[in-house]
C-alpha cells in the first residue's frame, strides 16, 4: 500500500501516509484513477484525431468506429471506476442469473 501511495500521489513524505485515514486514501486513490482516466482519453483523442486526417483520403473502407464515443466512451468507464452500474450491465447480469437459475432448474 505504501508502495502504491509513493507511486501514484507523488507525495514522497512518508509522515503524510501515516497520518492518511483509509478513507482519504481512498478518495486519493480514486482521483488518481480518473486523472489517469483522462490521460487515456487525451491519447484516445489524439489517435482519434491522427485517424480522421487520414480517413479523408479516399480509402473505400469503412471506419471501425464512427464516433468518438463508441471508439473510447469516458462515461462507461468513469462508471466502473466509480462503481456506478450502467443499466445495460445490470440486464446482463440479470440475463446471466436467469440462465443459470434455469441450468440449476433443469
Amino acid at each position: 500500500m505504501m508502495i502504491r501511495f509513493l507511486r501514484c500521489f507523488g507525495i514522497q513524505d512518508l509522515s503524510v501516509f501515516e497520518r492518511m485515514t483509509i478513507r482519504e486514501y481512498s478518495i486519493r486513490s480514486i482521483a488518481f484513477q480518473l486523472r489517469t482516466l483522462d490521460e487515456e482519453e487525451f491519447i484516445y483523442e489524439q489517435a482519434w484525431a491522427n485517424w480522421q486526417v487520414q480517413a479523408t483520403k479516399q480509402q473505400g473502407k469503412k471506419p471501425v468506429y464512427p464516433t468518438f464515443k463508441k471508439f473510447f466512451d469516458k462515461r462507461k468507464l468513469e462508471n466502473e471506476i466509480l462503481g456506478i452500474e450502467s443499466p445495460e450491465n445490470k440486464f446482463k447480469k440479470d440475463n446471466k442469473l436467469i440462465d443459470l437459475m434455469k441450468k440449476a432448474n433443469n
